[in-house]
């Protein structure tokens, strides 16, 4: 499966989704509660009717009226039917909004939730490809993009269209030219508001939403890196560069603005030619005997319906093209495959409770390739690595020691070859429980901004509060985090920013020790602690490694030397394997590597 959406263009970049489909895409929300949605439609339907009737009830208030005071008993008859007609629209139209309000918080809510479910299953390479900033802020457009829409169809244009086509055909059987004149009006206003919006000001629209996602990446670019940038002293390059952005964004909005105040221009004028077309029509009939004044109240009514009509219709147009741009993005995810997908069915990845342990990995003729790198990195590579081992890998920037634990936890997939844990392919099982099955301690921890315990029980949930502190204790993290104000509900800061680098290192170890999982990997994990302090969490993570399968990457060789296994990779393959003695021995590769970690340290 590829990271691809159906409707690309040659060159890679991603068309938009076309009106129709975005609205298909939130139609299916609608009809997910359909009780609602009909009763909503419904109650819409019913409030229109009463809406229609208004100027047939003006209309005979009028005709009553002008019979002079012998009618007074009928035209107060006539004035509560005028007053009822409009009393019953607004307590209808109430109502159906009670049932529109939970239909939409609902939708928006598994709307934002679904979309997020569906970011998490994007593969690495999409979240390289992608600010999070630019993410964050399409997830949240595309919720009020459904809510606009909502808005528009549901409770204004449907009603709209239905008030606007059952007045014309009324005049039209009452008083035939003023028909005419208001269906031809009504047909050219509604054909011009969805042609000049979709074509005039659609493509502004699309291009000054692109500019404001831009906007959220470079400010959450910018705030997460703020102690780069305080360390270069470069916020007034950030500030200028996020100002060059949010200029492009000026731009490109004024554009779009002026464009629907053009159309909005447009409206009015068409407005100006349904009153005078529909009072010239009328003022005609009356001279000529064939209009009464309710005739004339009638129009006079319609028309004043029709306008405000007509107005929320060339606003909501607008704001049903703002909210289609809007959920454009969240709507086009969803015809984009998550590169790594679990295989229908798949079943969860067991370790092994053999009498060999658990914990056996086996690279078998493994071909994998980046998607951006023309050769592959891996080119039919076979490796296995027995329960319990404790191996080092060791090489150059680029030799394939990272991509190595990756391949393990299944972040990328193989072109050819599979990989076998525990006799169980990575490819067969769900890729949560396996990655589970594997404590990975990075050499840049990153932390969540959450408590101290949540962060070192984030494997595992559910962990008291004696076996959270266990774990913190083996992990030397334990008394640092007792000299914090809150102790273990210390809140860390994004990203871990209130910790230092060695504390977020123990930290992590200390999620790694409460993890428990049979395979652990150590990718440089002391490397942000003093002397002392790394020797006391070398001497815990050797109780940690105890009856696991431990995989160690490193570039100081020193942290290696009790190693079972030394990997020495180079472009994806191992060049050397065996005990630190023996490669420094054998005056190869890992002996030339050692000697500039020594000479370094």
């Amino acid at each position: 499966m590829s990271d691809a959406f159906e409707d690309e263009d040659d060159t890679g970049r991603r068309r938009a989704l076309s009106n129709a489909r975005v609205l298909g895409f939130i139609a299916r929300f609608w009809l997910r509660r359909k009780g609602l949605f009909i009763a909503g439609v419904g109650l819409t339907l019913l409030a229109i009717a009463f809406d229609l009737a208004l100027p047939w009830a003006s209309g005979k208030l009028i005709d009553t009226v002008s019979r002079g005071p012998a009618a007074l008993p009928s035209a107060w008859s006539a004035w509560a039917w005028f007053v009822g007609v409009y009393l019953g629209f607004s307590l209808i139209r109430n109502l159906a909004m009670r049932f529109w309000i939970p239909l939409a918080a609902r939708n928006m809510e598994e709307m934002t939730n679904e979309g997020y479910v569906r970011v998490q299953a994007f593969s690495s390479d999409w979240h390289a490809d992608s600010f999070a900033g630019a993410t964050v802020r399409k997830l949240t457009r595309a919720m009020w993009g459904y809510d606009s829409v909502t808005d528009a169809v549901t409770i204004w244009l449907a009603p709209s269209l239905i008030v606007l086509v059952g007045l014309s055909v009324m005049l039209l059987l009452r008083q035939p030219m003023a028909g005419i004149v208001a269906l031809v009006v009504v047909a050219a206003y509604v054909t011009v508001n969805v042609v000049v919006t979709t074509r005039y000001v659609r493509p502004a629209n699309l291009r000054s939403n692109a500019l404001d996602s831009k906007i959220g990446a470079s400010l959450a670019d910018a705030v997460t890196s703020n102690p780069t940038v305080k360390s270069f002293g470069a916020e007034a390059r950030e500030s200028v560069r996020v100002a060059e952005v949010t200029a492009a964004w000026r731009e490109a909005v004024m554009v779009t603005w002026h464009k629907f105040t053009n159309v909005w221009l447009g409206q009015n004028l068409l407005l100006v030619v349904l009153q005078g077309g529909l009072t010239a029509a009328m003022i005609h009939a009356w001279s000529q005997g064939q209009a009464t004044p309710g005739d004339v109240a009638f129009a006079i009514t319609a028309f004043m319906l029709m306008s405000g009509y007509l107005r929320n219709m060339g606003e909501n147009i607008r704001m049903l093209q703002k909210g289609l741009d809007d959920t454009e993005d969240l709507a086009a995810w969803e015809h984009l495959a998550p590169q790594i997908a679990d295989a229908p069915g798949a079943p969860d990845f067991q370790p092994s409770t053999g009498p060999g342990g658990h914990g056996r990995i086996v690279f078998e003729d493994v071909t994998f390739r980046y998607k951006a790198a023309g050769a592959p990195l891996y080119d039919h590579f076979s490796l296995t690595i027995a329960p319990g081992e404790r191996v080092a890998l060791v090489g150059p920037t680029g030799s394939g020691k990272s991509t190595f634990v990756k391949l393990v936890q299944r972040l990328h997939d193989l072109q050819g070859g599979r990989i076998v844990i525990d006799g169980q392919d990575v490819a067969g099982v769900t890729q949560g429980s396996l990655r589970r099955a594997i404590a990975v301690v990075p050499q840049d921890p990153a932390l969540f901004h959450r408590s101290l315990r949540d962060n070192i029980a984030y494997g595992r949930p559910d962990a008291t509060d004696a076996e959270v502190i266990a774990a913190a204790t083996k992990a030397r993290a334990h008394d640092f985090i007792l000299k914090l104000p809150q102790g273990y509900d210390t809140l860390v800061g994004e990203r871990g920013i209130k910790l230092s680098g060695g504390e977020r290192q123990r930290v992590a170890i200390a999620r790694a020790f409460l993890t428990d999982a049979p395979i652990l990997v150590l990718d440089e994990a002391t490397s942000s602690l003093d002397v002392e302090t790394e020797g006391q969490v070398q001497e815990a993570a050797e109780a940690l490694m105890a009856g696991r399968t431990t995989i160690v990457i490193a570039h100081r060789l020193s942290t290696v030397r009790g190693a079972d296994r030394i990997l020495v990779f180079q472009n994806g393959r191992v060049v050397e394997e065996g005990r630190h003695g023996e490669l420094k021995a054998a005056g190869g590769v890992y002996a030339r590597l050692n000697a500039v970690s020594e000479g370094v340290g």
